[in-house]
């Protein structure tokens, strides 16, 4: 009997059923289109704090715009937040190679690896499901969301892959990653897109979450109500916890640490991160499919 990797749902079944599913929201009128563009509310960041007033004119001597710039020089002021245009960028800096192209068996390849796979994922929050033979471009990934005993399966589609070298501006960047966005029946509608980089004049290798999220339409009340109330924070959780654990990961494979695989099943499917099995008590759990109206 095949066993299930996610307990409450035939995983094949619903695999199937994602690719009959549109994207569910209108890219022509999201934040990536330009902040004019975008229609409805948005989760995004501005990037502007306003820190308080000096007098008229010319910047003061020891003021606020001098301590602020010190303190940006520094690079003092960073939360792991680097905003550009209206999409929010949360950064993890991973470490260091030497200058130039990325290092055989380096840190931005073991990043790669690890961000192919999705095996930064924080299985407490998030687990995905897809098939292996899949190509990374157009793979349909049905992902369980986890909160206490409830148990959200929604879809996304991966809709673009970055490999590439551009202008940071600063000095060029080796860049490699992907984005998805959401399907109909999800919680959220947006665009999520996880990049490994490396600056290659500095040598510094980051690991880069960068999107944009509304809710979408949710029928169910209480479903609904709990998703205002607690969608947000989890999102932002969630973004912590895997800068936190793609971090360990790389930094523990430099020092000799093996790394992790995702579980794959005999017909191919595959369940990240690795380390996780459908627990007893998640038959208690109450589960939705496609919660998104």
């Amino acid at each position: 009997m095949r066993e299930r990797l996610l307990r409450q749902i035939d995983d094949v079944a619903a695999l199937d059923e994602l690719s009959r599913l549109r994207v569910n929201y209108d890219q022509a009128h999201a934040p990536e289109s330009g902040f004019e563009a975008a229609e409805g509310h948005w989760h995004v960041d501005s990037g502007t704090t306003l820190l308080g007033r000096e007098r008229p004119g010319p910047p003061e001597r020891g003021g606020l715009w001098e301590t602020a710039c010190h303190l940006v020089g520094e690079y003092e002021f960073a939360d792991a937040r680097i905003l550009r245009g209206v999409y929010r960028r949360d950064s993890a800096l991973l470490g260091r190679e030497r200058p130039g192209p990325p290092e055989r068996g380096g840190l931005w390849e073991t990043a790669c690896h690890l961000v192919g796979e999705y095996e930064f994922a924080d299985a407490r929050i998030l687990r995905g499901v897809y098939r292996r033979d899949s190509a990374l471009l157009g793979r349909n990934m049905l992902l369980e969301g986890r909160f206490f005993g409830l148990r959200f399966y929604v879809g996304v589609r991966v809709t673009g892959v970055i490999d590439e070298e551009r202008d940071a501006g600063d000095g060029p960047e080796r860049v490699w990653g992907w984005c998805y966005q959401t399907l109909e029946g999800h919680l959220e509608q947006g665009r999520l897109s996880y990049e490994v980089i490396k600056h290659l004049t500095t040598g510094k290798v980051a690991f880069r979450v960068a999107g944009y999220s509304r809710p979408a339409p949710i029928a169910n009340p209480v479903v609904r109500l709990g998703f205002f109330l607690f969608g947000r924070w989890t999102q932002q959780r969630f973004y912590r916890n895997i800068q936190a654990r793609i971090t360990d990961l790389v930094r523990g494979a430099q020092r000799g640490r093996p790394l992790p695989s995702p579980a794959v099943r005999p017909d191919g499917i595959v369940l990240a991160p690795s380390g996780v099995r459908p627990h007893p008590l998640d038959r208690l759990a109450q589960g939705w499919i496609h919660p998104g109206s």
